[in-house]
């Protein structure tokens, strides 16, 4: 027990005259890539921000344009609504002119004959000079 124990190696001190290494992250090469990296993102954002105020310049000069061509077809549409209203009223009235039912009294709205099954009647008032038409389709 009491024998004699080789000698126990001692725990090598680091030296301080030895020069240190940079810590991780600072080497001049990582550096070198953070501002390149730095260096692109920043002209991709000098990019973008041309790019966006060339849309934005193009979008304000294309408003105006796009407000007059609205007003323009708020017009045509107005008009096409009443074009429509007129070509219905004359394919309604076209309808009724090619109607063999209705041809006699077509015939007899627009011209001054009348059917020969149809007698004139004429009213004349005592009073007046005047001779007063009676129309031949209207009854007493």
């Amino acid at each position: 027990m009491n024998a004699i124990q080789p000698p126990r190696p001692q725990p090598q001190r680091p030296n301080i005259n030895k020069r240190r290494s940079a810590p991780r992250g600072h080497s001049p090469i990582r550096s070198r890539s953070y501002q390149t990296l730095v260096l692109e993102t920043s002209a991709k954002l000098a990019v973008n921000l041309v790019i966006s105020s060339a849309a934005v310049s193009a979008l304000v000069q294309l408003l105006p344009y796009h407000w007059s061509q609205q007003e323009k077809l708020r017009e045509i549409n107005a008009e096409v609504n009443i074009i429509e209203s007129r070509v219905n009223r004359l394919q309604t009235e076209l309808n009724r002119n090619f109607s063999p039912p209705q041809a006699r009294d077509l015939m007899r709205e627009q011209s001054l004959r009348i059917d020969p099954s149809q007698r004139r009647v004429i009213l004349t008032d005592k009073d007046k000079d005047t001779v007063e038409w009676e129309d031949p389709g209207s009854s007493y």
